[in-house]
C-alpha cells in the first residue's frame, strides 16, 4: 500500500486504555489520524489510570512495569524517559495473623505453619504428585496438581473465590495456566535456593517471581497521560466522556459510522475501528450489517467481575514495606490491600501520612457494589483494624472508586463464546479489530494488551492481517501461527457468508 493511502486512512479507537492509546500513538507516528473515544470523564488509562484525591494518587489495582517484550519496555521508556523508578517487589499473604511471602517460600511456610500443619502439607503435595489429576479442567484441579490440596486451601482458595465470587471448581484452568503458568512447588523451591535458577534473563524470568520492577513516579496514569499528549501533538484526538452507541459499516463507502450516546451525541466516520470495549457491549453496538442471533447470544453470555477500591488516608505509624498484601481471611470481605507509598513516595503529598487501598471484588447490583461511599469507607476502616494493620480511629479520610468489568470471567464456557464472536466478526469485517483485556476477553496485563495493539497497527499499515493478535501469550510474546497472505484489510467487509463454529 502506498504512503499516500496510509496517510489518508482514518482510524477510530474505542477506549483510552493501554491498548487503545498504544494503537493511536503508533499509528500517529506513521501519519495516520486517530480519534480515541473514552467513556471516562476525566482519566485516560482505563484500569491502568491513576486517580487523584486531595493530592493523593492511587491506582485501580497496582501495576508493575515489567515485560518480557523489549518492544513494550522501549515504548514505556520513550514515553517517560526520566520518570521511572526502579522499585523492589514485595507482596505478601496475610493468613491467620501471619505474613507469608508471595510467591510462597516453602521453608518459610513450613516454619510458620508449625510442624503438624507443615507435615500434612508435605504429605498432601506428595499425594498430588502421585495421584495427579489428568487434564485438569478447573482452577482448583490445576493448583492442587502443582501444590497439593492442603496448600491450595490455605494460599489459593479464599482469595481466588473473593476475586471471582464463584467456587474454584467452577473457574477454568485456563486462568491458572495464564496467570501463574510455570509456577509450581519445584520452581518455588529452586527460586528460594537460588533465584538465578528460575530465570537468568528478562526473557526467561518467570513473571510471578520477579524481585524488582519499574514504576512511574506518579503512578501508571502518568504514562498514559503522556501518551495522550503525544497523540494530540501528532494531530490525533482523545475525546473524553463519550460512550459509543452504534457501529455501522456502509458497504458502498467502505466506511464505519460510529454514533455516540446522549447527552454528548456525536457521529464519527473511519476506515478502521479498533475496539477495546467489552465483547458483550461490542456485539450490541454493531447494528449494520446485523450480527447473527447466535453471535449476539454468545457475546451476552460472557461474564465479568467488577471491582471497587476504598483509599484510606492514615498517619504513617506502621512500617509496612509491601506493595500490596493478599488477605486470605474469610472473616473479612477485603481481598487485597495496596500500600501506595511503597510504590512511590510521590503518591502521597504529606510524608507523615500513608494511603492504603482496600480492594473489594464484587458484581454490579450486589450488596457491596450498591453500598454508599460512606458505608464502604466505614467497612474498610473496620476491616483494616480487624486484620491488625491500622486502627479504625486513626483513619483520617477516605475515597471510593468503582470499576465496572475489571476482570473477564473464565468460566468453563467462556472460550466457546469468544470463539463464536471472534469467528463471526473476523469473517464479516476486515477493518474491525479487537484488542486489549476486555476487547479480547483475556485477563491479561497491560504489556499483553499493548502487544495486541502493536500487532494490529502493523496489520493496518500492511493492509493485510500479517499477525494473529490472538496468538500473543500472557508474557506479551507473539507465537507465530501463520496467516493467510490473502487476508487483505482493504475491502473492509467480506462478501463471504459468516462461518460460525460452535
Amino acid at each position: 500500500m502506498s504512503t499516500n493511502n496510509q496517510m489518508s486512512k482514518e482510524v477510530l479507537i474505542i477506549g483510552a486504555g493501554p491498548a487503545g492509546l498504544t494503537a493511536a500513538y503508533l499509528l500517529g507516528m506513521h501519519g495516520i489520524k486517530c480519534t480515541v473515544l473514552e467513556k471516562d470523564r476525566q482519566y485516560v488509562g482505563g484500569i491502568s489510570r491513576t486517580v487523584t484525591y486531595k493530592g493523593f494518587l492511587f491506582d485501580i489495582g497496582g501495576h508493575r512495569f515489567f515485560s518480557k517484550s523489549k518492544e513494550v519496555e522501549d515504548l514505556w521508556t520513550s514515553l517517560l524517559p526520566n520518570d521511572f523508578l526502579e522499585r523492589p517487589r514485595l507482596s505478601r499473604i496475610f493468613y491467620r495473623k501471619n505474613f507469608y511471602s508471595y510467591p510462597i517460600k516453602p521453608l518459610e511456610v513450613l516454619l510458620k505453619l508449625g510442624i503438624i500443619e507443615s507435615s500434612l502439607c508435605v504429605l498432601s503435595y506428595a499425594k498430588a504428585k502421585i495421584f495427579s489429576i489428568e487434564n485438569p479442567r478447573s482452577f482448583e484441579d490445576w493448583v492442587v496438581n502443582q501444590f497439593g490440596r492442603r496448600l491450595f486451601n490455605i494460599f489459593f482458595k479464599t482469595y481466588t473465590e473473593k476475586v471471582w465470587g464463584m467456587s474454584c471448581s467452577e473457574i477454568s484452568a485456563d486462568w491458572a495456566a495464564q496467570r501463574i503458568k510455570k509456577l509450581s512447588m519445584a520452581t518455588l523451591i529452586l527460586n528460594s535456593l537460588n533465584p538465578r535458577l528460575t530465570g537468568k534473563s528478562r526473557e526467561t524470568t518467570i513473571k510471578t517471581l520477579i524481585d524488582k520492577f519499574r514504576y512511574p513516579r506518579k503512578g501508571p496514569g502518568m504514562l498514559w497521560e503522556a501518551c495522550a499528549d503525544r497523540i494530540a501533538e501528532m494531530g490525533g484526538t482523545v475525546v473524553m466522556d463519550v460512550d459509543v452507541k452504534e457501529l455501522r459499516f456502509v458497504v458502498d463507502t467502505r466506511k464505519w459510522h460510529v454514533v455516540c450516546k446522549d447527552p454528548h451525541k456525536a457521529e464519527f466516520t473511519a476506515d478502521h475501528v479498533i475496539s477495546t470495549a467489552p465483547i458483550r457491549e461490542l456485539v450490541t453496538m454493531i447494528i449494520e450489517p446485523k450480527l447473527s442471533d447466535k453471535t449476539i447470544q454468545a457475546g451476552h453470555s460472557l461474564m465479568y467481575r467488577d471491582f471497587l477500591i476504598v483509599a484510606l488516608i492514615t498517619p504513617d505509624k506502621v512500617s509496612l514495606p509491601d506493595n500490596w498484601i493478599y488477605i486470605h481471611d474469610p472473616t473479612v470481605k477485603v481481598g487485597r490491600i495496596q500500600n501506595f507509598k511503597a510504590w512511590s513516595k510521590e503518591m502521597v503529598p504529606d510524608q507523615s501520612l500513608c494511603c492504603y487501598g482496600m480492594e473489594y471484588f464484587c458484581t454490579q447490583g450486589d450488596d457491596l457494589w450498591e453500598q454508599s461511599d460512606e458505608s464502604l469507607i466505614e467497612l474498610a476502616k473496620k476491616e483494616i483494624d480487624q486484620v491488625g494493620l491500622v486502627r479504625a480511629v486513626d483513619v483520617i479520610d477516605g475515597c471510593v472508586v468503582r470499576q465496572e468489568k475489571a476482570y473477564p470471567v473464565y468460566d468453563f464456557n467462556y472460550s466457546t463464546y469468544v470463539d463464536i464472536v471472534r469467528k463471526d466478526l473476523e469473517d464479516k469485517f476486515l477493518t474491525l479489530h479487537m484488542v486489549g483485556r476486555n476487547g479480547m476477553h483475556k485477563y491479561n496485563n497491560q504489556d499483553h494488551a499493548m502487544m495486541t495493539a502493536m500487532l494490529t497497527v502493523k496489520n493496518i499499515l500492511a493492509g493485510k492481517r500479517l499477525y494473529d493478535v490472538w496468538s500473543v501469550n500472557s508474557d506479551a510474546e507473539y507465537l507465530e501461527q501463520g496467516m493467510d497472505d490473502e487476508s487483505t484489510l482493504q475491502t473492509g467487509l467480506r462478501s463471504v457468508p459468516s462461518k460460525i463454529v460452535s
